[in-house]
């Protein structure tokens, strides 16, 4: 037995200010896939590039496979993530003129940089050629770049607090803190990166209120798809990308800064939207849970006022 002060620093219990995973030796690994997921989402569905040729924006991902993880080894961080990605995006050309096509990564992963993603443009079968494809290899592929850059420095930076414990003489690790991105000005305009809002906080327990339930029906002239694309593009109203972290002291920002906040009470409801098409014109009905009782009619004038008739003026729907 080993005299006093002379055992492995490794398993003395002094040295961490909780006594748990002394030092930090002992491996701990975090799974970070569905907070990856929903970011990779948020990030993606706000690329939006502008040319001459006219303008393309991410619409749908259709395939997000791979997972995420954090761990710690000895205090030191590992990151591991490998995914590979598919999404949609529409093109409207200058003249009006609508193309669809997809965009594809197979190799985000923590063992290829940046510059070594293998991300590829092109056009649906059916689709003409348009100079908007080229608008898309060109900037579009650049812009998908930058945002799965951003989704690995938020990952880095701010989702692996508490992975490293502090201990008696060492505090908690200060995250890194974000670099403004810097766009260069030319004649493509690239839409700014978003925060990601899906980060997880803890939610302190609040008092019971009670709440009910209500529902709503309108009808589009326009068709399903084109009706869903404008209740998930975030710059329908705007035109401009919105932030939005949706928690407890959260901020949010609109109209490219002219609007800002912070979330100082938040309430959650759970909302379902039910699109069908019929013809020329498609019926939406909508399922409202968990409403403040007090707040039923001014929830309902405003999904009525602020989405349904806006979206009508707007596009003429």
């Amino acid at each position: 037995m080993a005299k006093w002060g002379e055992g492995d620093p490794r398993w003395i219990v002094e040295e961490r200010a909780d006594a748990t995973n002394v030092n930090n030796w002992h491996w701990t690994e975090r799974d970070v896939s569905g907070w990856s997921s929903e970011c990779l989402r948020q990030l993606l569905l706000a690329v939006r590039v502008e040319g001459s040729e006219g303008f393309c924006q991410l619409t749908d991902i259709s395939k997000l496979d791979g997972e995420a993880s954090i761990n710690n080894r000895k205090g030191k961080l590992i990151f591991l993530y490998e995914w590979q990605l598919m999404a949609g995006w529409l093109g409207t050309s200058s003249n009006g003129v609508k193309f669809r096509g997809n965009i594809k990564v197979a190799n985000l992963s923590d063992e290829n940089n940046m510059d070594d993603l293998d991300i590829t443009v092109s056009l649906y079968k059916d689709q003409p050629n348009t100079p908007l494809l080229d608008l898309m290899k060109r900037s579009g592929v650049q812009e998908v770049r930058r945002v799965l850059g951003e989704y690995v420095h938020q990952l880095r930076s701010e989702f692996s607090q508490g992975m490293i414990l502090p201990t008696a003489t060492k505090p908690t690790p200060t995250p890194l803190q974000n670099k403004k991105n810097q766009i260069k000005t030319s004649k493509t305009q690239i839409s700014p990166v978003p925060r990601c809002s899906c980060s997880p906080a803890p939610s302190p327990p609040g008092v019971r209120i009670p709440t009910c339930s209500f529902s709503l029906r309108e009808t589009f002239l326009t068709s399903a798809e084109e009706l869903y694309r404008t209740f998930i593009n975030q710059e329908v109203f705007t035109h401009s990308a919105a932030v939005v972290d949706g928690r407890c002291g959260g901020k949010f920002q609109l109209l490219d800064g002219s609007i800002s906040g912070e979330f100082t009470q938040l309430h959650f409801a759970t909302v379902s939207l039910q699109l069908e098409e019929r013809g020329d014109e498609t019926e939406l009905r909508m399922e409202c849970r968990g409403v403040p009782s007090k707040e039923e009619d001014s929830t309902r004038e405003g999904w009525t006022r602020f989405y349904f008739q806006a979206i009508k003026n707007t596009f003429g729907y």
